[in-house]
Order: C-alpha cells, then sequence, then structure tokens
C-alpha cells in the first residue's frame, strides 16, 4: 500500500512548512493532478468481466493493478506549498485487492471489495468498494451490454509526509525535522457511471469495450508533528470529475475458473493493467 502513501507526497511533505489550515487546490494544479493521477489504480472498473450473472451466482475473485509512475512536471506541489524540488514518488509497483460479487436477479448483480486495516509497508489501508451491475445479452451472437455504478471510500493511514527515514533533528529549518514519523490519512473517495459492450458471451474468450464519467473527492490530513512539539494538521480538500475508457476480457480454464485482465485508462492522468483470476462458486438455476 506504499503507492496510496505516495499520492500525498507532494502536497502534504512541504505543507509541514506552511503551516495548519485547510489547502483547496485547483483543478490544474498538480496537488490536484497527482490526486487524480492515483486514483485511477484504486478505482472499482470491472477487471475484466461483464458477462450477465444468474440470479443466486456466486463468483470470488482476485486482480492486481499495476501502479504506473507520475511524471517529473507534476511531482511538485505548487499551490498548497512552493519549492522548487520534485518529490520523491516511487511506488509499490501493484495495488491488489478480493472481489466477491453475486447475482441478485437475472442480469443484475452486486459486486465489493473490502482491504482490512492491516499494516503493509509502514501503510495501513481500510478501503471498501461496492458496483451494482446490470448486464443482458443482445441477440443470440454472443453480444452483451452492461451499465455499471461504483464508489469506493475508506483511508489509507501512514507516515506519508515524513517516513521514518527521512525525519532528523539537526537542522530545524529543513523538512521532517521531528524524532517521530508522521501519521497521516489519505480518503480516495471516488463515485462513477460505466457502460460497456461485450463479446464472446459465456465462451472460452469474452472480451468488452467501455467507457465511463467518475466524480472524484479525494481528501488528505497531514498528521506530522515537529521536534518542539508544534502539530501540523493540514488539510487538502480536491473536488474533481474524470473521463474514463476501458477494455478487458476473460479466458475461461474451466467452467469454474477463469483469469482475467483489463486496460484501464482515465486520459488525463494515467493507464493502467489489471491482472486476475475468478472462480465460480456456486451457478444460479
Amino acid at each position: 500500500m506504499k503507492f496510496a502513501g505516495s499520492v500525498i507526497l507532494l502536497a502534504a511533505a512541504a505543507s509541514v512548512a506552511e503551516g495548519q489550515g485547510t489547502c483547496r487546490p485547483g483543478s490544474e494544479s498538480n496537488e490536484a493532478k497527482m490526486l487524480a493521477f492515483f486514483a485511477t489504480p484504486i478505482a472499482f472498473s470491472p477487471a475484466g468481466i461483464i458477462v450477465p450473472m444468474r440470479a443466486g451466482e456466486v463468483r470470488v475473485s482476485f486482480d492486481a493493478s499495476y501502479v504506473p509512475s507520475p511524471s517529473d512536471e507534476i511531482t511538485s506541489p505548487d499551490v498548497c506549498y512552493r519549492n522548487d524540488k520534485t518529490e520523491n514518488t516511487e511506488l509499490s509497483p501493484v495495488f491488489p485487492r478480493p472481489r466477491i460479487a453475486v447475482g441478485l436477479a437475472p442480469g443484475l448483480a452486486l459486486e465489493a471489495t473490502y482491504l482490512p486495516p492491516v499494516t503493509v509497508m509502514d501503510a495501513t489501508p481500510n478501503l471498501f468498494a461496492v458496483a451494482l451491475a446490470y448486464a443482458r445479452t443482445i441477440g443470440t451472437g454472443g453480444m452483451s451490454y452492461a451499465l455499471r455504478s461504483h464508489f469506493t471510500i475508506g483511508s489509507v493511514k501512514g507516515p506519508i509526509t515524513c517516513s521514518p527515514d527521512v525525519i532528523q533533528v539537526s537542522n530545524p529549518a529543513a523538512a521532517c525535522y521531528a524524532t517521530e514519523p508522521s501519521e497521516d490519512t489519505y480518503k480516495p473517495n471516488m463515485l462513477g457511471f460505466e457502460g460497456a459492450l461485450g463479446f464472446g458471451g459465456n465462451g472460452r474468450f469474452s472480451s468488452y469495450i467501455g467507457a465511463g464519467y467518475t466524480v472524484l473527492r479525494p481528501r488528505f490530513q497531514v498528521g506530522y508533528r515537529d521536534a518542539n512539539g508544534v502539530l501540523d494538521d493540514t488539510k487538502i480538500i480536491v473536488n474533481l470529475s474524470r473521463l474514463t475508457a476501458f477494455v478487458g476480457g476473460r479466458w475461461r480454464l474451466s467452467d469454474a475458473v477463469g483469469v482475467t485482465a483489463e486496460v484501464y485508462s482515465v486520459p488525463e492522468d494515467a493507464t493502467t493493467f489489471r491482472l486476475g483470476g475468478a472462480y465460480t462458486l456456486r451457478m444460479g438455476r
């Protein structure tokens, strides 16, 4: 989960020097672009499967998303804090998550995922996402369509602003003048709507292409106390919206097991790909 901390580094790392309060950077700021950039791997997209589910069908799956690196152009804050250096934004290469989907009625399915508060690489996620999808076949040629909405809430906590390896007590004027690492909070709130056209039905290989619109409301709060005991709890608030596009598919190894893949893009921000697998626990009648 290190990547989820890196998303805030550009704004928060130097916000320590700016003091407390609330910062609302505009949509064209580097802060906003960076927050939106790292929302891409977190987005709860179809991840390889849009075929209609039957009532009572249960599918358990897993996917891992590639986490790209941002360009140097957006890695320095320009509103909440101004400086002339580029922040360190090295990322964990993948974002993994489990999934479960349940067929509620013919073509209607509820999907969900949850990452519990287990600390990994000094970050503690507590993320939940849910989606409601409606898919139907078109004729007898294996084509289908799907309409889907998804919602992600939760937080990632950890030493994002000042990690244990950068805190120092030798220079009060320098960044991260502290005896303890920070404890910061990032909330990648988002709500999206998607439509997709599928091919191949329940054959050996099925695929789809789609597009969507996502409303982003990411929030970040610094939790940094310097060596003099002064607390910085600056809040970063950003409101954005984005168009999305994706293509994916599933290769069925058996009636129950399949391998999934998807390329998911937010043209304004980033492109990622997701690889995973799915297992059908029970088929409805």
